[in-house]
């Protein structure tokens, strides 16, 4: 997992293929303009979601894992708290991975809580379990998936 501020992105580029791609989007496109929704920006093999939706408490939130998508979830606007826990360290599961969704959840309470004020980003690895939108009022934000 990777925490930083949008300012540092450069820093983080080299780490895959798609992820200069991704910071190229970022500082390239007016990301308010945008709707909620899925942009395709290079197929299935990166992804932007924007979302625009009120935060949920804590003992709402569960934890999520992927398997074939690295997240890079950028706060636009609003106060977002993500939790954090290694994949290795969750033993209770909610049922099985969703492969159309490459999504699975946990029961598991993070073992970590990162405040995540606008203008930063979290990176989170398949090996990484999150627990995202976790806030007071609505949360603006735009998640990129980037397939493995």
């Amino acid at each position: 997992m990777i925490f930083s501020a949008l300012s540092q992105a450069d820093r983080y580029a080299a780490l895959h293929p798609l992820f200069l791609r991704a910071f190229e989007y970022i500082r390239d496109t007016d990301l308010y303009a945008l709707a909620p929704g899925r942009y395709h920006l290079a197929g299935d093999d990166l992804i932007a979601i924007v979302e625009h939706v009120t935060g949920r408490t804590k003992e709402m939130a569960r934890l999520e894992a992927h398997k074939r998508y690295i997240d890079i979830q950028l706060v636009l606007e609003g106060d977002e708290t993500m939790g954090w826990k290694p994949l290795a360290d969750c033993y209770n599961p909610i049922g099985e991975h969703s492969i159309d969704r490459d999504i699975l959840f946990f029961l598991d309470a993070p073992a970590a809580w990162i405040p995540v004020p606008p203008d930063h980003f979290c990176i989170f690895f398949p090996e990484d379990a999150h627990a995202p939108l976790v806030g007071t009022g609505p949360i603006r934000k735009v998640i990129f998936k980037i397939a493995v």
